[in-house]
């Protein structure tokens, strides 16, 4: 079996706190990712999905290597990855999530895929350069290589964005949050684009989003990250269909559903917590409706709730006396909703 092409081992990212306050001891550290692990094989999707402030960028931004990891190894193709970045970037290459800021405006369209061509010395001609745009579906794409960013719409412009990701021809694409900044009508065409560029070159993505559905609707796996930390992960239907995490079950009550007449109430108390100095145990313990005393003490492993899907709640330990099962904890949750409305909405 070949090795997979991206995979990251207990990766942790931490930032340094440069002002200090009364509550902010000298030498603290923001925790915007910890112990994370994640594989990402050849032609396959796996969404990373969580909050604001969740860690998704970071992690997005440590394995383009855009910033260094803390701690732990990112491998590729098997590889432990050390050395020039320029390598690394011919095979992973970053969509960032604003498509009006990654591209500047000064520039031509034409510019903006040429310049990769040139420092990886790939052929840049014109016809070269149309090609890349039609791979996105910019057709003909002679007619987009003299037009300025400001000229097109914000879908094309995420487009371009993919399109020079793409001119190296790279073997995995991180996408980070690369529709939220777009209308909704054409959030599709985009999703869709991605799912094509999987079928047809067979790239590997990771997609960041805070929207569930979408990552249900891309996905193949769907690793659910709260507080730096990944609390849920499984293929994307059994993720979606059965949540395991409590959080996860807060992101789906929280996503719109147009069957329901009424929005879902979330199950949450409090907000999320500061990441310069974390909850002990399990980060969401603060805000579960389910704590036990050995959340606040512990922090869980990943408990195996069905096949390929894991859960890092206390919930779901063997040892537990509390509903173990996914289906149960969820129709607890559904019941709960019913009844109780959350002290803070978030």
């Amino acid at each position: 079996m070949s090795p997979p092409v991206l995979e990251a081992r207990a990766v942790s990212k931490h930032f340094p706190v440069h002002r200090r306050g009364k509550q902010i001891p000298r030498g603290a550290v923001v925790h915007a990712v910890d112990d994370v692990s994640l594989v990402l094989g050849e032609a396959s999707i796996i969404a990373v999905v969580g909050e604001s402030g969740s860690g998704k960028s970071t992690l997005a931004r440590t394995l383009a290597r855009l910033t260094p990891p803390t701690s732990g190894e990112v491998l590729l193709n098997g590889t432990l990855v050390h050395g020039s970045r320029a390598r690394y970037a011919k095979t992973v290459q970053l969509v960032l999530q604003d498509p009006f800021s990654s591209l500047n405006p000064v520039h031509t369209i034409g510019y903006h895929i040429q310049r990769p061509l040139k420092i990886y010395s790939v052929p840049s001609g014109a016809e070269e350069i149309a090609g890349v745009l039609e791979r996105v579906a910019l057709t003909p794409g002679r007619e987009f290589i003299g037009k300025y960013p400001h000229e097109l719409s914000g879908g094309q412009r995420q487009r371009v964005a993919i399109a020079r990701a793409l001119a190296v021809q790279p073997k995995v694409l991180l996408a980070d949050e690369p529709v939220s900044m777009l209308d909704v009508s054409i959030r599709l065409g985009v999703l869709n684009l991605l799912a094509d560029l999987r079928e047809n070159e067979r790239i590997a993505i990771l997609y960041v989003t805070h929207d569930i559905a979408s990552a249900r609707y891309l996905a193949d796996d769907i690793a659910v990250m709260y507080a730096g930390r990944i609390v849920e992960t499984g293929r994307a239907a059994d993720v979606t269909d059965a949540p395991a995490h409590p959080y996860t079950q807060l992101l789906l009550a929280a996503a719109p559903d147009p069957e329901r007449s009424e929005p879902a109430e979330l199950q949450a108390r409090g907000a999320p917590p500061s990441l310069v100095a974390p909850p002990s145990g399990c980060r969401f313990h603060p805000r579960c409706r389910y704590a036990m005393p050995v959340c606040a003490q512990q922090a869980p492993p990943a408990f195996a709730v069905g096949s390929g899907h894991q859960s890092a709640c206390w919930l779901h330990s063997p040892d537990s006396s509390s509903p173990t099962s996914s289906t149960e904890t969820a129709e607890t949750a559904g019941e709960a909703g019913e009844e109780s409305t959350p002290e803070t909405e978030t």
